[in-house]
């Protein structure tokens, strides 16, 4: 797998599940992804929905998803167009919400501390390193499981290519 090209939204620790997806959508939104996409981080930054291209990853710091386990905060950033999110670290079950929704989670402190906002940044998944200013910073590799699972786009649509 080649390196992939990404630009970046910064953010910072303990970004949560609410301003992620903002909670008064949270029964009014039924998985319309032009709708998700439309509320993703306005309560965070209003300019993202409007201004996020596919392909952009977000960088953020330590506890990225925090909150409640509202799945359309997953849902609405992939919607977007978001390719993964890079942080510090992950509330554990926005962690696996991202794995099961087929978006890419990656833990890298050293990018979430160096990289800035608009910055061009490169992935290699296949080395697990995100190279950016000239420099390369690994992270722990996914598993091959959890790599596929993403790829499929989700658990369920890699159960049913699996089954």
């Amino acid at each position: 797998m080649a390196r992939t090209r990404h630009r970046v939204w910064k953010y910072g620790d303990n970004v949560n599940t609410d301003v992620i997806f903002p909670g008064k959508y949270t029964y009014t939104i039924d998985r319309d992804p032009a709708e998700l996409a439309r509320h993703a981080l306005e309560d965070l930054d209003p300019s993202f929905a409007g201004a996020v291209q596919a392909g952009d990853v977000i960088v953020a710091g330590r506890n990225w998803g925090n909150g409640s386990s509202r799945e359309q905060a997953v849902h609405c950033l992939i919607a977007a167009g978001i390719h993964a999110v890079i942080a510090s670290s992950f509330a554990r079950i926005y962690y696996r919400n991202a794995i099961n929704g087929g978006l890419l989670v990656i833990t890298c402190p050293e990018l979430a501390e160096a990289a800035a906002d608009g910055a061009k940044i490169e992935i290699d998944m296949d080395e697990a390193q995100i190279h950016y200013a000239g420099a390369a910073y690994s992270f722990p590799p996914l598993p091959d499981q959890v790599r596929e699972i993403v790829s499929a786009g989700g658990i369920i649509a890699f159960l049913q290519q699996n089954s």
